[in-house]
């Protein structure tokens, strides 16, 4: 187990190059949400915390789709001093670079769209920017801000004056959807979705070092199988990437892999797959397990992945055989903890799970939209949660074993909760005021107006990890949702970007005497 930990901290810290922040999706490329380095937003500081700043940036959103999660690299020596430097990418193309300590921007571009979109936009297929930049090292430049635009062209950014340090390099296909950035062994990759402008969904991976060379992919499914966890592809120790699958066809000999966890090699070819028992009930009901992003975390000898998806019952997965010689037993499938009315729209785990080890003890945090199954038993409840909440489970040994989780706590209310980030004992997390369900009771499709008419302003929590109390909330000050979005801490400030362009950003202040 340490030697499987330290491993993991070191391909951290390669990815990082010791860099502070909150560098990508997730924190890291394991996707865990662990916020390792956080010394300020403390459970003795927490009940200090305000909103420092707020600014609304020229950012129109398209659809529902705005402002991505914040990307931040911390303690930067400039000529103005030491600065953290807060990026957001928006929906219509546009790059914000700002000072965390003011709200000021340094620096913005909107970048060249070079292709145009041959659908018209949705909410589902909105042709916007839709994924979460990344800050890590490009070969031969240093540190570097990517960020991926709507036409599918990867960009590269000195971070803090805006200098492109690269040409724009085809990744994915224009307005494919495209989710979180990771990087490993100095490939970018990227997941496509939901078949927006007609491309198959998939990974697609860009090689840095030659970055002028044509991308490479893995296709899930000729038609179906999105892969649209917020956080993208998360990666093992050994360097192969994990994603979660949508709905859709299921044939291994002709290469459809529809509600599947694949395994893939860091060139994308499949390495291993769990593909769950009941998975033609699954896409049966539309119970999408693409909707999630997998995380990936250390567990005494193993390197354990958990997945989940709409059906609301979460799988713990061995890296190293994922599911077993038939591909469809896992260590262990637990009962589900929410959707007991088996609907697709809304219910369910949505986004990212989280992760952390305190004293010797594995915590895993799912969002779970609606409420839990009556047949789930939280030894610490906070009250109805007919909206939505965040679930926490202890990663325990079975009796032969292998891991199970047991049920910790359920949270207060949330509409709708989003991948929370845990850092110093503490579960932040954001409901972020979207509205889930996606059909009226006529069966028509909703379209984005009448979705957005349903949302309300966001709210942002810190709860204590281990009994999941309400150790501080933001109440009212937040006044727009935020949609497929999520919170970002760094350098004991919290950032949040709305629909509507503002980004609110809470912490203890500058510290200084007036």
């Amino acid at each position: 187990m340490k030697l499987l930990t330290a491993f993991l901290i070191l391909s951290t810290s390669a990815f990082s190059q010791g860099v502070r922040g909150w560098l990508a999706s997730g924190g890291d490329p394991q996707r865990t949400h662990w916020n390792r380095t956080e010394t300020e937003l403390t459970k003795d500081s927490i009940k200090r915390i305000k909103l420092e700043w707020t600014v609304k940036l020229d950012s129109p959103p398209k659809e529902l789709t705005n402002l991505s999660t914040a990307v931040v690299r911390s303690r930067v020596s400039t000529h103005l001093g030491i600065i953290d430097m807060v990026a957001f990418a928006g929906a219509s193309d546009r790059v914000f670079v700002l000072d965390g300590d003011s709200g000021k921007t340094l620096w913005q571009k909107t970048l060249d769209v070079t292709a145009t979109p041959q659908r018209n936009p949705s909410w589902l297929c909105p042709n916007a920017l839709t994924a979460t930049p990344i800050i890590a090292p490009l070969p031969g430049a240093g540190q570097a801000l990517f960020v991926l635009a709507s036409d599918g062209r990867l960009h590269a950014f000195n971070p803090l004056t805006g200098d492109p340090l690269m040409p724009p390099a085809q990744l994915a296909p224009a307005f494919s959807k495209m989710w979180s950035l990771n990087i490993s062994r100095n490939i970018v990759y990227t997941t496509t979705s939901q078949g927006c402008n007609g491309v198959k969904s998939g990974v697609w991976g860009l090689d840095l070092t030659d970055p002028a060379k044509k991308s490479f992919n893995f296709l899930a499914a000729n038609n179906g199988a999105g892969i649209w966890g917020r956080a993208g592809a998360a990666v093992l120790s050994d360097g192969r990437l994990v994603v979660e699958t949508g709905d859709g066809p299921y044939d291994l000999a002709t290469g459809q892999y529809s509600d599947t966890v694949l395994f893939l090699t860091p060139d994308l070819k499949l390495a291993d797959y769990y593909t769950p028992a009941n998975r033609d009930w699954i896409t049966k009901k539309d119970l999408d397990m693409g909707n999630m992003g997998a995380v990936v975390f250390p567990w005494q000898n193993r390197e354990l992945v958990a997945a989940s998806g709409k059906e609301g019952a979460i799988f713990l997965l061995d890296a190293k055989s994922p599911g077993g010689s038939d591909h469809r037993t896992p260590l262990y499938r637990s009962p589900m903890f929410t959707n007991e009315v088996i609907n697709f729209s809304g219910l369910g785990f949505w986004g990212a799970m989280s992760t952390w080890e305190s004293q010797g003890t594995r915590w895993l945090y799912a969002p779970a939209w609606g409420p839990p199954t009556s047949y789930t038993n939280f030894p610490q409840a906070h009250g109805a949660t007919p909206n939505g909440s965040v679930m926490a489970f202890k990663v325990e040994a079975a009796a032969d074993g292998t891991p199970k989780l047991t049920p910790a706590w359920n949270s207060v209310d949330m509409m709708l909760p989003a991948p929370v980030i845990i850092a110093n004992g503490i579960v932040f997390a954001l409901a972020d005021g979207d509205y889930g369900v996606q059909f009226n009771p006529q069966g028509a499709l909703l379209n984005s107006e009448q979705r957005k008419a349903n949302t309300r302003p966001a709210i942002l929590y810190a709860l204590d990890a281990t009994t999941g109390e309400v150790l501080w909330s933001s109440g009212d000050t937040i006044k727009s949702f935020s949609h497929f979005s999520g919170l970002t801490l760094a350098g004991g400030r919290l950032y949040v970007g709305t629909q509507d362009g503002t980004v609110y950003t809470f912490g203890l202040g500058s510290g200084m005497i007036p």
